[in-house]
């Protein structure tokens, strides 16, 4: 009870003084007003903050991005260095890095700090031979990558060739010492042409480049600037492996406390103002009780109202606060629309979440209706969404008046118009396209509206009727044929219509449109009508007008409805092509078709010709029936009946010679093979030409010859030059081997003989004639090496069978399972069990077994011998590769010998030269090849192509 007495009194104190406790209410206001403004100045100016280090760390990850690829650049430049410090295939390495890298300049390889290798040369030739390490602008800094042992971007400076720029270099060390750099050089105006700098909002932040100067140590900037940096807020961050400073600098730091002041100034006018009322109502505690009690009653029926309409309606309602601008209130549809809650979207300014483009002028409409110059606005804008996506939407924001009160808050409606926006562009974009083919058309057009033709015909009642009737109702009635005529509009004509007219401007010949037609048997104008008549949406007829020197013109008149105009008829185009010359054209053509015929028939091939409006052919000659077979109502009447009856392997090529041709439309002659009616293979050389109207072939015309006799004695020819060149090649070779090897022996054995009779006693003849013996045995073996090598290439007809690889395989190893056991030989074997190949049992396993032997004998000393056996297909050739990791051969000294007669590549004593040339010889019988892949010390790698 003490308690409730004590609150009455101090209300009762209040109450009966009113004007000290209107003071009091203000000071407290005024209190509560500053520190509300001193929070949204401390808020706003931490978003300013976030925002301009979001910015510039977009702009550092740009620029790191650049600067990522530039190190891969030279990582690779740095790989194509051989251990011997040379660099292999530079032109060829340096052109795909700098193609593949479009910010760089220039990449370099820099050896002892010197520039000598550089792509591309052209336009940077001043550079070359620049020292790095002695230059005043790079020197400090190539020191320091050094020292750092990784890539540094030194620069920005004044490049040799011309312009500022800055060079990525890596140094490179080869057995821990320094060997050089690597480099790429980047233009200062490639490396900032990035979107995030380019797109930049100007009005709100400048972006700055700068760099400590390596010799002075003073910072200096790159980009040019009216900004004192030193008067200015700015953020700045300083980048890795360079010395370079990035800025982004506010260009008007203080506009942010504007709002401030604003709000600390309506906040004093509100304190002062409801000081005041609450003096004056103070003043009268009955009446205002009473009032109260009344405005309570009357404002829960309106809320209840408005809560209804502002929650339950289908467009976006807002409440904003009329002096800061900032939601008070929205509903659920307005928060669905830009994807926040209602409690994230509460106390935010509108400007907030306005795309930056519609920003100002939303903030003079905000203006305008705050000073009373407007009640209300209605505008299109556009908001960004919480996920950042622009919407469109329709605007309109009134003042929420109140009685004698002056209006705080604004009632906003939003309604969402992003898919009429899009319509609209594209709609835009749909007539600026037409406009721009309509006027380049090569064909003369007309642009007209038919809506009040058709009007007439249905108030005729003459829409949907047969066309029988509405020919005889206009034959009956000329003077309503006149009248439709005379209610065509014309809305457009091109620049084509006023050459086929031969006048010189638009409004000329839409004067006298009505003199420049033929309309005494007006029969075409009839014809329109009727197609009007039955809704046709596409018309074609040949007529004839009348130019402006009087000359009569045969034309093809179209006409096509646009789309989205077909029941009103409101746009309809019309070209009106002269044909008078084809016309013309048609009739000698028509002549002299007879005679024409007639002498085609009498060549010797199939001459035809065919349609490209159609896609048919439109004659074919009858020597058709003594070539192919077929008749002449076959080949022109069954659709691609050319397609079907071409030879199956040579269809996509001859398909595909014809579709290029016609693309192209160049004169053209092409041979592939048909089938005739009594299946045999005909070879055709196709000579093809073509008639051209307006830039685009429409008739192309050709002779079919039949060549096969002559591709039948091209063959023949071929095939036995082919024979003769390879027995020739081996004959001569052979001849070769023969002479070399037998001189040798003779040689020897003449030695021998002379010196036996020289010999003085019996024991030096008996040394002598053992040394004979031997030198026999030596050219018996060479002769039964020649003896094989000349049944290898005498052996015409090869017995050739399917045979199990792995079967021969095995069979090798078996032959040569002592030595495989003695030298504990592994293998690695890659072919399937049911593998199969085409080739010659004796040949097949005379290969496998000397390449196997091969690989055990040089095998390497240091490590156990590993063969590997593969079996691919490569090319559409099956392919057998034996591997090994043995000794390998020096391909630079002795890759021209390998296959050579008793040519051997090492000190092994049981090398004998002829295993591999008798391979070389066995497959080459075979009609394949074979080929060696090898390092040394590393291992040999045979490949045995099979035809």
């Amino acid at each position: 009870m003490n308690t409730e007495k004590l609150w009455y009194n101090i209300a009762n104190w209040f109450m009966i003084r009113p004007r000290t406790s209107g003071f009091l209410l203000f000071l407290f206001l005024v209190f509560t007003v500053i520190i509300i403004s001193s929070q949204r100045a401390e808020m706003i100016n931490e978003a300013r903050d976030n925002e301009m280090n979001v910015i510039l760390k977009d702009i550092n990850q740009s620029i790191e991005h650049s600067l990522i690829n530039c190190y891969t650049t030279t990582v690779s430049l740095a790989l194509s260095i051989d251990d011997a410090g040379i660099p292999q295939n530079f032109d060829l390495i340096g052109k795909e890095l700098f193609e593949s890298n479009p910010i760089v300049s220039n990449v370099q390889i820099v050896p002892n700090g010197v520039i000598k290798y550089m792509y591309p040369l052209k336009g940077n030739e001043a550079a070359m031979n620049l020292n790095v390490l002695t230059s005043n602008s790079l020197q400090k800094e190539s020191n320091k990558c050094i020292k750092a042992k990784k890539i540094f971007f030194a620069g920005p400076f004044k490049l040799a060739q011309g312009g500022i720029g800055i060079m990525g270099i890596l140094p490179v060390h080869k057995e821990n010492k320094f060997w050089g750099f690597t480099a790429v050089v980047i233009k200062l105006e490639t490396l900032l042409d990035i979107p995030r700098i380019k797109f930049l909002d100007k009005s709100k932040y400048e972006f700055q480049f700068s760099k400590k100067n390596p010799i002075t140590n003073k910072e200096e900037f790159f980009i040019p600037s009216k900004l004192d940096l030193s008067k200015s807020y700015y953020k700045n961050y300083a980048m890795p492996d360079s010395d370079w400073n990035l800025y982004l600098i506010a260009k008007k730091p203080y506009s942010i406390y504007a709002e401030v002041i604003i709000r600390l100034f309506l906040g004093l006018i509100i304190a002062i103002a409801l000081s005041i009322l609450t003096s004056r109502f103070l003043k009268k505690p009955i009446e205002l009780k009473l009032l109260l009690k009344e405005q309570e009653e009357k404002l829960l029926k309106n809320e209840m109202k408005f809560k209804s309409m502002f929650e339950q309606t289908a467009v976006g309602f807002a409440l904003v606060d009329a002096s800061s601008g900032c939601l008070i209130e929205a509903n659920d549809k307005f928060c669905d629309m830009l994807g926040y809650t209602s409690d994230e979207i509460k106390d935010k300014h509108f400007t907030n979440f306005t795309h930056h483009e519609d920003v100002e002028k939303s903030i003079q409409n905000f203006k305008s209706l705050g000073e009373g110059k407007i009640k209300e606005y209605s505008v299109e804008k556009r908001y960004i969404t919480k996920s950042g996506n622009p919407i469109w939407v329709q605007l309109t924001v009134s003042r929420l008046w109140e009685s004698n009160q002056k209006p705080s808050t604004n009632i906003t409606v939003i309604k969402d118009i992003t898919s009429k926006k899009e319509a609209q562009a594209q709609l835009e974009k749909s007539e600026t396209r037409f406009k721009s083919i309509f006027e380049n058309s090569p064909l003369p057009l007309w642009e007209k509206d038919f809506s009040a033709v058709k009007n007439h015909l249905v108030e005729l009642d003459l829409m949907n009727k047969k066309p029988e009737t509405v020919y005889s109702f206009f034959d009956e009635h000329p003077d309503e044929l006149y009248k439709c005529v005379s209610l065509v509009k014309i809305i457009d004509v091109n620049h084509e219509c006023l050459k086929l007219h031969k006048v010189k401007d638009k409004a000329l010949l839409l004067e006298n449109v009505i003199d420049l037609i033929d309309i005494e048997p007006f029969d075409e104008v009839k014809q329109q009508l009727v197609a009007i008549s039955q809704n046709v949406k596409q018309f074609s007829i040949d007529s004839q007008i009348k130019i402006s020197n009087g000359q009569i013109r045969d034309i093809n008149l179209r006409w096509n409805i646009i789309e989205g105009y077909e029941d009103s008829l409101e746009r309809v185009i019309l070209s009106t092509q002269d044909i008078t010359d084809s016309k013309i054209a048609e009739a000698d053509i028509l002549n002299s078709h007879q005679r024409t015929e007639s002498l085609i028939n009498t060549i010797d091939g199939i001459v035809w010709e065919f349609d490209f409006e159609t896609m048919t052919f439109t004659f074919v000659s009858k020597k058709v029936e003594t070539i192919l077979g077929y008749t002449v109502a076959a080949y022109m009447g069954i659709p691609n009946f050319w397609e079907d009856h071409i030879y199956p392997e040579d269809r996509e090529y001859a398909l595909r010679t014809s579709n290029l041709v016609n693309k192209t439309h160049k004169n053209h002659d092409y041979e592939y093979r048909m089938i005739a009616k009594d299946g045999k293979i005909i070879w055709i050389r196709d000579i093809v030409n073509f008639v051209i109207e307006i830039d685009k072939p429409v008739i192309s015309r050709g002779i079919m010859i039949d060549i096969t006799i002559m591709k039948e004695a091209e063959k023949t020819l071929n095939n036995s030059l082919y024979l003769v060149s390879e027995q020739n090649k081996r004959l001569l070779n052979f001849s070769y081997i023969v002479s070399h090897n037998l001189r040798s022996h003779t040689s020897n054995i003449e030695s021998i003989i002379s010196l036996i009779e020289s010999a003085d006693t019996e024991e030096e003849r008996n040394e002598m004639m053992h040394l004979l013996k031997s030198v026999s045995l030596s050219l018996d073996e060479t002769m039964s090496h020649l003896n094989e090598v000349v049944n290898i290439n005498t052996n015409i007809g090869l017995m050739i069978s399917p045979l199990n690889l792995n079967i021969y395989f095995t069979k090798a190893k078996d032959i040569l399972c002592e030595q495989i056991q003695l030298n504990e030989v592994s293998f690695v074997t890659n072919v399937t069990d049911d593998a199969v190949i085409n080739y010659n049992p004796a040949y097949l396993e005379s290969i496998l077994y000397n390449l196997i032997s091969n690989a055990i004998r040089y095998r390497h000393p240091q490590r156990k011998p590993i063969i590997t056996i593969k079996l691919y297909n490569e090319k559409g050739e099956n392919v057998i590769e034996v591997s090994d990791n043995g000794i390998g051969i020096d391909l630079a000294r002795n890759g021209d010998k390998i296959f050579g007669m008793y040519k051997t590549f090492s000190n092994n004593p049981e090398a004998r030269g002829i295993g591999l040339f008798i391979t070389k010889n066995q497959v080459d019988a075979m009609g394949g090849t074979i080929t060696v892949a090898s390092d040394l010390n590393i291992g040999t790698t045979f490949k045995i192509y099979i035809k």
